[in-house]
């Protein structure tokens, strides 16, 4: 059986079908990993989730941080956007359907050698630290969905600390695993970069890019910078090659490590950054 890795898919559809037939996909032999981010920005939100949720067990995919803004606004938050495409899905028949799904879904998936998340990993979390992690705010959407969307919007604390509890501790670990970009080496976020990152002598840099990483024993999968393109170095594949963004949605074989596989946008291109 082969796994593909797929990156940031944000409602391109057409290009996500046309990549599984390059790929030859067979749901006999093969399974999908994809990075987060299946919804919004794109054009076809609701196809996508549609398509990715039949594919059943066939299908891994981790909570992106488009993905939880979509369940927060069917949970009561004011916060739609203009950028936001997402009225289909909310007005869709089978809504509830689709979100039940998608509230179900994890934010870190380890198996073998590799950890998937949509963002990323500060230096100071091992790999069962960031599973644990991923766990607690998994329960909390189980159980509390209402409450937890009600207070994860924000950019503080911006520094890891084991002492962190309650909401502060899941708002911290949401954001570091759906939104993380660049950190320093003790745990500092800057949640506010959003293209290349600073050069030095900025203490800032991309999270995978620490000698120091506690998080070094698995490869890790990622996706959500799309101003980086492909990545593989540091032990990491970034696989965020910006479809949304008039780029290409890419795929990877996690097996035979063979050179990626991509399919160029359709010609549907956000044009508000």
């Amino acid at each position: 059986m082969t796994r593909y890795a797929i990156g940031d898919v944000q409602g391109c559809y057409e290009e996500l079908r046309a990549l599984l037939a390059l790929l030859k996909f067979s749901p006999d032999r093969d399974r999908l990993w994809f990075v987060g981010d299946l919804v919004n920005r794109g054009p076809r939100s609701l196809e996508t989730l549609r398509l990715v949720r039949a594919l059943g067990d066939n299908a891994v995919v981790v909570l992106g941080n488009h993905d939880l803004h979509l369940l927060a606004l069917v949970h009561g938050s004011d916060r739609k956007r203009k950028s936001d495409t997402l009225d289909e899905v909310l007005a869709a028949h089978d809504r509830d359907a689709l979100i039940e799904w998608l509230l179900s879904r994890p934010l870190a998936h380890s198996e073998g050698g590799d950890l998937m998340v949509h963002a990323g990993v500060v230096p100071q979390w091992t790999l069962s630290l960031t599973l644990e992690l991923a766990r607690e705010v998994e329960r909390a959407l189980t159980g509390s969905p209402r409450r937890l969307f009600e207070h994860m919007y924000g950019n503080q604390p911006d520094r890891w600390s084991p002492q962190l509890s309650g909401l502060e501790r899941l708002r911290f670990a949401i954001n570091v695993l759906t939104r993380l970009r660049v950190c320093t080496a003790d745990g500092r976020v800057d949640l506010a970069l959003k293209g290349e990152p600073p050069p030095p002598p900025s203490p800032l840099r991309p999270w995978f890019t620490f000698e120091a990483r506690r998080s070094r024993e698995a490869r890790i999968v990622f996706g959500h910078w799309s101003a980086l393109g492909l990545v593989q170095s540091h032990g990491v594949l970034g696989l965020d090659s910006g479809c949304v963004w008039g780029g290409a949605l890419t795929a990877f074989d996690l097996d035979a490590g063979r050179a990626p596989v991509s399919v160029p946008c359709a010609g549907y291109q956000r044009s508000d950054g």
